[in-house]
């Protein structure tokens, strides 16, 4: 069997579907359009001059241009993927159905944040981790994915909250939090990674609990931040009720989780011992939460959330 996905795999996440393909022996073939880099700076400031001056940006349709010659070594697939299909544009998305008899999306991110009907409709079969949009729109419900091997549950931890994130709008709550954790007397160690970080550097004043970087963090290194904390703090964007894959981490480290996240109870992962859902005034963060420890999810409930289910249930190949 031949499998191709094809996505803008930023944070390196869905290179992890590939790898479990191949191990169930599979042909798999990753497209990774947020890998392409422009050739030479030559090619960097004719994109810049065409998309001040002309409104067009060549790197997108170099991007789409990279799937097709692709595909054309490649050759015929059983199934293709596509994960958050709004960002190819529908000529190119017709042109990729041509390679296969199953055509196949994932939609991790909402469609009030990333609008996707201009090509849904070519699709064979669509997932979505959006409750809300499963529901109004008939597709599959599934979650993102547990990939990191399971760990042991450790009392070792620096901190007692640790948060990686970009540079958005939830810092306005974060620091709500922040301030909430000071007056429990509860340590934090947060990573903000954003091209308007510097904004922040200048405001630290010698704090040595907040780095705020233009550098994306590595994807391997995530779960050492992580372990840093005995707990994970997860903080949804604006229009998000799926699952962030901080919930699968954190399952797969054996760590507790502060959410704002309500919808989070509808799952059968949920545990309150485990997971805190914030009450709009963070009432309900206090300090006993950092001192239960963690509670083992059963197995059956585990093995649904990993990335090996999930690829069976994705590709039907069981």
């Amino acid at each position: 069997m031949n499998i191709c996905v094809i996505s803008f795999d930023f944070w390196q996440y869905d290179g992890h579907i590939v790898e479990v393909l191949r191990s169930k022996g599979i042909t798999a073939h990753h497209i990774n359009l947020g890998a392409y880099r422009h050739k030479n700076l030559q090619a960097r400031v004719k994109n810049t001059i065409s998309k001040v001056f002309l409104g067009k940006n060549l790197k997108k349709h170099y991007r789409q241009e990279l799937i097709l010659d692709t595909l054309k070594k490649l050759g015929p697939q059983d199934q293709i993927l596509v994960i958050n299909p709004e960002q190819i544009e529908r000529k190119y998305h017709e042109i990729i159905k041509k390679y296969t008899d199953r055509y196949v999306a994932y939609l991790y991110d909402s469609l009030s944040r990333n609008p996707a009907e201009h090509v849904l409709d070519l699709f064979d079969k669509i997932f979505s981790f959006d409750k809300n949009d499963s529901a109004r729109h008939g597709f599959q419900l599934i979650t993102n994915y547990n990939y990191l091997p399971e760990q042991q549950i450790s009392a070792e931890a620096d901190y007692d909250l640790v948060y990686l994130s970009s540079f958005d709008n939830r810092l306005a709550l974060l620091y709500k939090i922040t301030a909430r954790l000071k007056d429990l007397g509860r340590n934090y160690y947060y990573v903000i990674v954003g091209k308007k970080t510097w904004i922040k550097n200048l405001q630290l004043q010698g704090t040595t609990h907040s780095i705020y970087t233009r550098k994306r963090i590595k994807h391997e290194e995530l779960p050492g931040y992580y372990k840093k904390g005995r707990v994970i703090l997860d903080l949804i964007r604006d229009h998000q009720d799926g699952l962030s894959f901080r919930i699968f981490e954190a399952m797969a480290l054996k760590k507790k989780v502060i959410t704002n996240n309500k919808t989070i109870k509808d799952y059968d992962l949920y545990d309150a011992n485990n997971i805190l859902i914030l009450e709009d005034d963070l009432s309900n963060l206090t300090t006993d939460f950092f001192e239960s420890e963690y509670r083992e999810l059963p197995r059956e409930i585990y093995k649904k959330y990993t990335l090996n289910h999930w690829v069976d249930v994705v590709f039907e190949l069981k």
